[in-house]
């Protein structure tokens, strides 16, 4: 039996720790009768033919290594039938290199995008399964995806951290936090750290409703605020622009970065000193949290067992704190969004929390 491996897309913490699971336990079930092969750097690994041959101890101190031992990258799937940069055929070199090095199975590790490419190569004839890693927990078909909880304790750490100096001058910070599309993470770390005000990109923002916010609660003796930001945030006057028109109205405005926006929105308004402040990739780096290790562990384990059983064109997944898998074409291309009547934000609410509506 050979078994590929590629992780694709943004890294995040607990990719080794997904194939690890999945490694051990055909090992465990196949022994010498297993050939695993890591196909470096996403896709383009699998385009190029450039891969290695991984011996099971390859996998035994990965458990808690963050990043990825056999490398990322981003193919995006929008591109997928354009020739690469060398002018070869994406799809055509990717089945041509999985049928030369004669695998039973590809084990992809990607989001949204990396889906739906391994959902395409099921579609051709490959024996495709899949581990669904994201920090922004935007994948449909799973309640958390790993790589999350990661993402929230280092963003909780690091608003926590801005706490004591925001307190000392009595300032406004307006912290970046990952999610260009959805606000998962956002949400999760600001409610976690205590932020005052949380901004996703599903909740169009009043830039009204967030200073009266903050007024309200400099009378109630509030010395400081923190406004936990999601990078993908946007306005409701921006709502009701075209992408267009808005991607012309950011590149009139230099092309600042969220925090930046919103804070020269707030300037005007607010009589503090307004500090920004964005977390950046340090939100996908560093080793998994303990969660993080035994939820990848779990679903590796689940995807072995697909590839066992020949249960192809799946992705292992986790739902109502259960283990399970779905078919691949139930979640390609299909995004997880934050909904306003999601009980998490309604409970937000309740606590005070602005949502800048």
């Amino acid at each position: 039996m050979k078994i590929g491996f590629l992780t694709s897309g943004g890294d995040c913490q607990a990719l080794n720790a997904a194939m690890r699971g999945t490694a051990k336990y055909l090992y465990e079930k196949e022994r010498n009768k297993v050939e695993f092969y890591g196909f470096l750097d996403g896709y383009k690994g699998l385009i190029r033919g450039n891969y290695k041959k991984m011996k099971i101890d390859d996998f035994e101190d990965i458990l808690n290594l963050g990043g990825s031992v056999i490398g990322n990258s981003r193919t995006p799937f929008k591109l997928i039938n354009e020739p690469d940069e060398e002018g070869r055929d994406k799809v055509k070199s990717m089945i041509d290199t999985y049928k030369k090095t004669g695998l039973d199975c590809l084990v992809v590790a990607g989001g949204n995008g990396s889906h739906k490419t391994a959902n395409l190569l099921f579609e051709k004839g490959l024996n495709v399964v899949t581990l669904p890693k994201t920090i922004d927990n935007d994948l449909e078909g799973i309640d958390v995806s790993f790589g999350f909880q990661s993402a929230i304790d280092v963003a909780t750490d690091y608003i926590d951290k801005l706490q004591s100096t925001a307190k000392s001058h009595g300032r406004v910070f307006v912290v970046e936090v990952m999610g260009h599309k959805t606000g998962w993470l956002t949400l999760h770390a600001g409610i976690a750290s205590n932020s005052d005000i949380i901004l996703i990109p599903e909740i169009p923002y009043d830039i009204n409703a967030v200073v009266k916010d903050i007024e309200e609660k400099e009378k109630r003796g509030k010395k400081y605020i923190i406004i936990a930001a999601a990078e993908g945030i946007i306005s409701k006057e921006e709502s009701l622009l075209t992408k267009k028109e808005l991607k012309k109205k950011r590149k009139e405005g230099g092309n600042l970065i969220a925090a930046e926006r919103l804070a020269r929105e707030l300037e005007p308004y607010v009589d503090k000193e307004i500090r920004t402040a964005s977390i950046g990739h340090i939100q996908r780096g560093g080793n998994p949290c303990a969660y993080d290790r035994v939820l990848a562990t779990r679903l590796g384990v689940m995807a072995g067992e697909l590839i066992e059983n020949k249960k192809y064109g799946y992705m292992a997944t986790f739902v109502d704190n259960k283990i399970s898998s779905v078919p691949l074409s139930d979640v390609a291309g299909k995004t997880k969004m934050v909904n306003i009547d999601n009980q998490l934000v309604l409970q937000a609410k309740k606590l005070g929390i602005c949502l800048g509506e």
